[in-house]
């Protein structure tokens, strides 16, 4: 596989998760719904995807499920495939392993629906990630942010960025300078011998460090962390700065 020329036509957005830290909001409405500027912000991801050229895109659905759903189902531009959790919310890890089937044995884009969000710099992000792309080196490649120049992120970051954009894991209790930004391009071998049920997708991408091949690109232009009711102002003062 030529990665000058691999451009991923799948994807899967995650848009189960209960959204607990954006209570009241989220009594009534599902985090990908809560609408940013205008628009809902799995809206904001489909977009994103389709001008990379995605074709087909899988979406999970767990909690206030039908609203999700219902509302996905109207994109025109692109395949929706509903990957249904309603039983049992199965986390990142098992709810991207549950969707295989629907994604094909190519490398995937992989977003997620509540934190994929960010004003683009010169060039989609998603185009670096293509163009980072190696498929001989690499089970997955992440879009990390700086964590000082992103606008409603708190943490400690969650990673290291090598010189040859390896990745290396934050060590407990101290402070990295990479977010991982919710944006992925990731290959179905990462999931080889994965556990069954719920699991963290952050098991594989420790399994993918110890075999060097997680790797990042730093994201162009200003990540915007959607965790809380107040970082949505936050995220709209933020675009309109950026554009004024």
């Amino acid at each position: 596989m030529n990665k000058k020329t691999f451009r991923p036509s799948k994807a899967m957005i995650l848009a189960a998760g209960r959204g607990k830290r954006m209570r009241p909001i989220t009594a009534t409405t599902p985090k990908p719904l809560i609408e940013v500027n205008g628009k809902a912000l799995i809206d904001h991801g489909f977009d994103r995807l389709a001008a990379a050229g995605v074709s087909s895109c899988v979406v999970n659905v767990h909690y206030l499920a039908d609203l999700v759903e219902v509302h996905v189902r109207r994109r025109k531009d692109m395949e929706i495939l509903v990957s249904d959790e309603r039983k049992e919310l199965l986390e990142t890890g098992g709810g991207i392993k549950k969707a295989l089937p629907l994604l094909g044995d190519q490398p995937f884009f992989q977003l997620n629906a509540d934190t994929a969000y960010w004003i683009e710099g010169v060039k989609p992000n998603l185009e670096h990630l293509i163009d980072a792309w190696d498929d001989t080196r690499m089970d997955a490649l992440l879009l990390v942010a700086e964590t000082v120049k992103s606008v409603g992120y708190s943490g400690r970051g969650d990673f290291e960025l090598a010189k040859d954009g390896s990745l290396i894991r934050r060590p407990e209790r101290s402070v990295t300078p990479f977010a991982y930004a919710g944006a992925a391009i990731l290959h179905p071998r990462l999931f080889e011998g994965a556990p069954d049920g719920a699991f963290s997708m952050n098991v594989l991408f420790d399994k993918a460090i110890e075999e060097g091949r997680l790797f990042g690109v730093e994201m162009e232009g200003i990540w915007l962390h959607i965790g809380t009711p107040d970082a949505i102002r936050a995220a709209e003062y933020a675009v309109r700065d950026s554009a004024a």
